[in-house]
């Protein structure tokens, strides 16, 4: 987290030239930009700029946005909801599509089953989201009326049907990678000795497969759910823009355009400490999904 507040703290002070007359424009006077520059801090020492930046993030207090001119916490507290209910719909998603393929394709490794399901992975992986996203829209949207092009809904059944192109388009970039790995690990905990004598004891299949072996196995799928979080995150800034969702990733393309660097520098931290804060809960997930783990 150290390292997160240095880097996003940087931002600012990396910028090539004067920052603050970049966010006023070249017509701005001196005087504006000396104001601008003491409302930002950026007229004191260094040090104490980072000390003050890193208090009032663990306040939530990030200032006021130039361009929308709203307080950044409240503007991000109300936008993350979006966002979260967005990535957590994208991994249901996934999840629903990789874990019965990857079961099918390891109890059926090296047939046309696994094949196909393979050659799924591969396609939808190259497949990239904005085109992914496009396409969806002008099948399930234009010409089906199915579900909404962009925006979110008001009511429970709104927002799902809002949220689900943009949901199928990431758990389409998502799936492919956890399939595969969960893929791997269930062939290798197929033939290991304790699911063995599971079958000898009389076990069903299925009791075997899902209790045994689905279990054993999620650790390495989880594992690379957890690395993927960034992905997901810098993949829901396009996707939040195609479909017009107000979250975290469309602010920051509109705050990137528009040169709020307040905002930028927020939701740089803010990003950075999700990720890390998804990977302490993936490390802590490891004893629930295996008790030797907790020695």
């Amino acid at each position: 987290m150290i390292a997160v507040t240095l880097i996003a703290f940087s931002i600012i002070h990396f910028v090539p030239g004067d920052p603050v007359r970049l966010m006023l424009g070249t017509r701005a006077t001196d005087e504006a930009v000396a104001i601008l520059r003491g409302q930002l801090g950026l007229d004191k020492p260094l040090h104490q700029q980072y000390i003050d930046f890193v208090i009032n993030a663990f306040r939530l207090e990030f200032g006021t946005s130039l361009t929308l001119r709203t307080d950044i916490g409240a503007l991000i507290t109300q936008r993350a909801k979006n966002s979260a209910q967005l990535l957590l719909y994208s991994i249901f998603v996934s999840l629903l599509i990789a874990v019965p393929m990857a079961i099918l394709a390891a109890i059926r490794r090296n047939r046309p089953a696994d094949h196909l399901v393979r050659l799924f992975t591969t396609i939808t992986f190259a497949m990239p989201a904005f085109w992914t996203a496009l396409l969806l829209v002008l099948i399930f949207s234009i010409r089906l009326g199915i579900f909404p092009t962009s925006g979110l809904g008001e009511g429970l059944m709104e927002l799902i049907l809002s949220l689900t192109l943009p949901a199928i388009t990431i758990g389409f970039y998502l799936a492919p990678v956890l399939l595969r790995s969960l893929r791997s690990s269930l062939i290798e905990t197929l033939s290991a000795e304790f699911v063995e004598a599971a079958r000898a004891r009389g076990l069903s299949e299925r009791r075997v497969l899902l209790k045994h072996v689905l279990r054993n196995s999620l650790i390495a799928m989880i594992t690379v759910l957890g690395v993927n979080i960034g992905f997901l995150i810098s993949g829901a800034v396009v996707i939040e823009n195609v479909f017009s969702i107000p979250g975290l990733g469309s602010l920051m393309v509109t705050s990137i355009i528009s040169r709020d660097y307040p905002v930028i520098v927020a939701l740089t931290l803010v990003f950075g400490i999700i990720v890390i804060f998804v990977n302490l809960l993936v490390d802590l997930s490891y004893a629930i999904l295996d008790p030797r783990i907790r020695l």
